[in-house]
């Protein structure tokens, strides 16, 4: 038994290895190729730079206007998952405790909402803002994400909050407490794993997005990372080290969200998933 379950590490920890491997080596090669330059990546693409050159990040950086585009896109992720954040937990604490018939209609309609595709509804939605003349502005898109986010975002709350003990509430209360004090003193507090879940799914959704702001940001100068990179890649297709350094660049801040955060990312998806 012994044996077979070494047998059995072995060849789990052998495939684990290969996966990674493969997983791990298309972003290996666009690093690599990031430092060398056009000929060197068409005559062997697969070999080490036989010199380290930066000029093809300080051309991506230039010509993608990557302080821009990643000013907007933290813009727009923070301030749509904020707004995401608190609207989605006060409608959820108002569906649990508030126990209204109509309540539950609501709750029904936000779970049947997530099931519309988003490409079944870009059209209309294109149409009847750029009729407005609503279009290309960075808060209409955070609008936008504040709509399709705050579904998903209120059902993982609501299941959250019905396991919190109404005791601890109803003693705030007697201790003077209002109902916005015994929701964001109370409440939310005991909200942070499902919020840091929330947080991460809405943070990699928003800042790695390209359909959406497609659609609605048309100017350069409201171009987000996913944007500015789409477009410099289309521009720099014959240049491959200048697009391999636009595509190392579009990955690092979010290589960083991680590194920096990566406990809580583990310990917030765990905590929520247990509960």
């Amino acid at each position: 038994m012994k044996r077979k379950r070494k047998i059995k590490a072995v060849i789990l920890m052998t495939l684990s290895i290969v996966l990674f491997a493969l997983y791990f080596f298309p972003f290996v090669l666009v690093v690599i190729n990031s430092f060398k330059s056009r000929l060197d990546i068409v005559s062997n693409p697969l070999s080490l730079p036989t010199s380290l050159t930066l000029d093809n990040y300080f051309t991506a950086f230039d010509t993608m206007n990557f302080m821009t585009a990643m000013w907007n896109s933290l813009i727009i992720t923070v301030v749509s998952t904020v707004l995401i954040i608190v609207f989605s937990s006060m409608l959820a604490y108002f569906l649990v405790r508030w126990k209204w018939k109509i309540n539950g209609i609501i709750f029904m309609l936000l779970i049947a909402s997530m099931i519309i595709p988003f490409q079944a509804l870009m059209i209309p939605f294109v149409s009847i803002y750029g009729n407005l003349g609503l279009l290309n502005s960075k808060w209409i898109l955070m609008f936008f994400y504040l709509g399709f986010g705050l579904s998903l975002a209120t059902f993982m709350y609501h299941g959250f909050i019905k396991g919190i003990p109404l005791e601890l509430e109803e003693a705030a209360k007697i201790d003077g407490a209002s109902r916005m004090q015994v929701f964001w003193k109370i409440v939310f507090p005991m909200l942070k794993p499902i919020t840091v879940t929330i947080v991460i799914l809405d943070v990699l959704w928003i800042w790695n997005d390209f359909l959406l702001p497609s659609l609605v940001l048309n100017s350069e100068a409201n171009r987000t990372i996913p944007l500015s990179t789409f477009y410099f890649f289309g521009q720099y297709t014959s240049d491959f080290g200048a697009a391999m350094a636009g595509l190392v660049l579009a990955m690092i801040p979010i290589i960083i969200f991680f590194i920096v955060l990566q406990k809580q990312v583990i310990k917030g998806v765990i905590d929520g998933a247990i509960k």
